[in-house]
């Protein structure tokens, strides 16, 4: 018999909650689950499907939408959430994700630069600290790097001291470095094809001079730098980068091996003028690399490299004269020197082109000086 044939209208009827074994497994599903006595109690006169439909929770809107989250308060303890005007709950409040009460910084180690990680780059360059803090693009390369130039300056001397075999070998390695550090100084890495361009510019002078002599050093070293100008024009003609970038290309491997060229200049010049020059630029970068104020230094490597190029002349046959020749290659050392530490250069720059264009840039003093002197 139906409940509307045993209860009519207008007479109460016990309430039977639908589905009484999904309920009871619901209560047991965690704090998500609604239970049986959150529903109220139908009222007289209502027919229990109309009453179940009414406590039924609805959405309105769009149901695809995951983008938007209500944001739901908690109930105070010992007090019920408000209920809405079709006697629906609100969802329940999603638990929070643990958060570690404090977070340790990172502590950086002792040479400046932080831990790498996973979740980014925050290591920080000496250049990106200069630029952050409003500081000059200008970073010297610091005393390692003077360290090795002094090294390789010394090897200059005494290669020259031996023969002009010996000092090829130290040459050749000031031409490697001076073409690499050049195309990483402009920004261009990595330039494989330009660097090998450019040194073996280098050699190719170096080959040409020893054929030559000495007495034909200028015609070797200019000539050999036409050639490589014309080859360097050629191949970049015939690249399929754009009109930019083929300049800038062009401009950088020009310079690159006009500078492997121009270091030949220790080949040709006078070996008693080697071995001053040599030293001279050994001590004006060192001196340079000292913890002094800025014009104070630039005048303590001036006397330095004057002052070593005294004492180096002592041992040669140019005497007290080596002063001039010191004083004009310490000069020349710092202008490369200068060069390599503009816009914020990076630790290979410095390792490279810190260590090379001093000596470089020093080739013209050392040649032209020596052989007026001789």
């Amino acid at each position: 018999m139906s409940n509307d044939q045993q209860y009519p209208y207008g007479q109460q009827q016990p309430y039977q909650e639908p589905y009484p074994d999904a309920y009871q497994d619901a209560a047991h599903q965690g704090p998500y689950a609604q239970r049986p006595a959150d529903y109220p109690q139908p009222q007289p006169g209502a027919h229990p499907q109309q009453t179940y439909q009414d406590t039924t929770q609805t959405w309105e809107g769009e149901t695809w939408d995951t983008q938007y989250q209500p944001i739901v308060h908690a109930a105070q303890p010992g007090h019920l959430p408000p209920q809405s005007a079709h006697g629906a709950h609100p969802l329940p409040p999603e638990a929070p994700a643990a958060t570690p009460a404090h977070e340790p910084e990172p502590v950086a180690p002792a040479d400046g630069y932080s831990p790498p990680t996973v979740g980014g780059n925050t290591r920080i360059t000496d250049a990106q600290r200069a630029r952050a803090e409003g500081r000059s693009p200008i970073i010297p390369p610091g005393i390692q790097p003077a360290g090795l130039t002094a090294a390789l300056g010394l090897l200059l001397a005494a290669g020259a001291a031996v023969g002009p075999y010996a000092l090829l070998v130290p040459l050749v390695l000031l031409q490697a470095v001076t073409a690499a550090g050049w195309f990483r100084l402009n920004g261009m890495w990595p330039a494989r094809q330009g660097i090998a361009l450019a040194f073996a510019g280098g050699l190719a002078a170096d080959v040409v001079l020893l054929s030559a002599g000495k007495e034909n050093a200028p015609a070797a070293i200019v000539g050999t730098l036409g050639v490589w100008v014309l080859i360097t024009l050629v191949l970049q003609l015939r690249s399929h980068a754009g009109a930019d970038e083929r300049m800038q290309g062009l401009m950088a491997t020009v310079a690159s091996a006009a500078l492997a060229i121009l270091a030949t200049g220790h080949l040709a010049a006078a070996d008693d003028a080697v071995v001053v020059g040599g030293v001279a630029v050994a001590v004006a970068v060192v001196a340079r690399a000292l913890p002094l104020p800025g014009p104070a230094s630039v005048v303590v490597s001036l006397l330095a490299a004057a002052g070593a190029g005294i004492a180096a002349g002592g041992l040669t046959d140019l005497g007290a004269e080596g002063a001039l020749l010191g004083l004009a290659a310490g000069g020349c050392a710092l202008i490369g020197l200068r060069v390599a530490s503009y816009d914020y250069p990076s630790r290979f720059v410095h390792f490279t082109a810190g260590v090379a264009l001093p000596l470089t840039a020093a080739a013209p003093a050392v040649y032209l000086i020596g052989r007026a002197l001789a």
